[in-house]
């Protein structure tokens, strides 16, 4: 079922995404024909691991997921909602507390059960918050890079916008690590009494 509402909403959102940058190729509006044509490969990321893996899929992470890429590539660069100021905060907020609770979700798939007895919160509160953090740093190498070898401007305000960016990945993720800290001491203080 995971795996059907997955495919399901992953097409979709392919689909609308390939429909607008038809539209806007054919309108002459190459930067939200590419922008679309992002939405498409982003998108299909979900699609294709359903299709192509055995992974078992965390559903409220992965719509999550969508929603983010609408409000970010639809909302915010094809409708305009980045010139609003606020909204590439908001949404780096976002997605630091998406990238903690991916962080959240790897560290239970990779770590072995009998460890949850031993684990330190403060263990999973570094290693959720360093996740957020660390994918927030990745997209700033990828501004950066997008910058420079393609004229885009990304880094519209510099240095300034690359450490609010940061600053903002930063705390989503710090609030979902200090949940994820809470709740694993929690789940230990239940396996003691």
């Amino acid at each position: 079922m995971n795996r059907k509402l997955i495919t399901i909403a992953s097409i979709i959102y392919v689909i609308f995404m390939a429909v607008l940058s038809i539209y806007f190729y054919t309108a002459g509006a190459s930067f939200k024909a590419a922008v679309a044509a992002g939405g498409i490969i982003c998108g299909a990321i979900p699609l294709l691991l359903a299709l192509f893996t055995k992974l078992t899929f965390n559903v409220p992470l992965t719509f999550s997921y969508l929603i983010f890429l609408f409000a970010s590539q639809y909302l915010g660069s094809i409708r305009g909602w980045y010139g609003l100021g606020w909204w590439d905060t908001f949404l780096h907020a976002i997605s630091g507390a998406l990238l903690g609770f991916t962080g959240v979700a790897l560290y239970e798939r990779l770590s072995y059960r009998s460890a949850g007895n031993m684990i330190s919160p403060w263990f999973v509160f570094l290693f959720t918050f360093s996740f957020a953090v660390l994918g927030g740093v990745l997209w700033e190498f990828y501004e950066f890079a997008s910058d420079q070898l393609f004229n885009m401007t990304l880094q519209g305000g510099g240095n300034k916008d690359t450490m609010s960016d940061l600053i903002s990945d930063g705390l989503g993720g710090l609030a979902v690590a200090v949940w994820s800290g809470i709740r694993t001491k929690q789940k230990l203080k239940s396996k003691i009494t």
